[in-house]
């Protein structure tokens, strides 16, 4: 389980490179970005080096910001990659609430999930020979 950095963020033209300032200026590395918008706002989650560190930054500039568990799973690289790892969800009768992917090293991918159940998800992933990322 990593922690996921949430914050609210009103859709305005350069409010989205003051986030990444203040980040920058804290020494918060991110690893991963991602925007859900709507014509008024917009959700950005963030993977980063730090989350307590970047909250703190953040809300001390007046961002609404929080931690939210989430799990990383490496999968592999391929078509149907991401399928045989929902299966194992579906299987299990675990919920996801919503997700994003990325391309990692050679040959893996990583998809961060938020899901029902944290902790049950964790384990059934790796009973079924998945890898978590830290």
């Amino acid at each position: 389980m990593i922690d996921q950095v949430t914050v609210f963020l009103e859709n305005k033209k350069g409010r989205l490179a003051a986030l990444t300032r203040v980040l920058a200026d804290a020494n918060v590395n991110m690893e991963a970005l991602t925007i859900a918008e709507t014509s008024d706002y917009g959700l950005v989650r963030i993977i980063c080096d730090d989350a307590p560190k970047a909250v703190s930054a953040l809300r001390d500039a007046d961002f609404r910001a929080n931690t939210t568990k989430v799990i990383a799973v490496a999968v592999p690289n391929r078509p149907g990659g991401l399928a045989d790892l929902l299966e194992t969800f579906e299987a299990a009768d675990l919920n996801i609430e919503y997700g994003y992917c990325f391309s990692a090293e050679e040959g893996k991918a990583v998809d961060v999930l938020k899901v029902s159940d944290v902790e049950r998800a964790a384990a059934v992933i790796q009973e079924a020979g998945y890898e978590l990322v830290s």
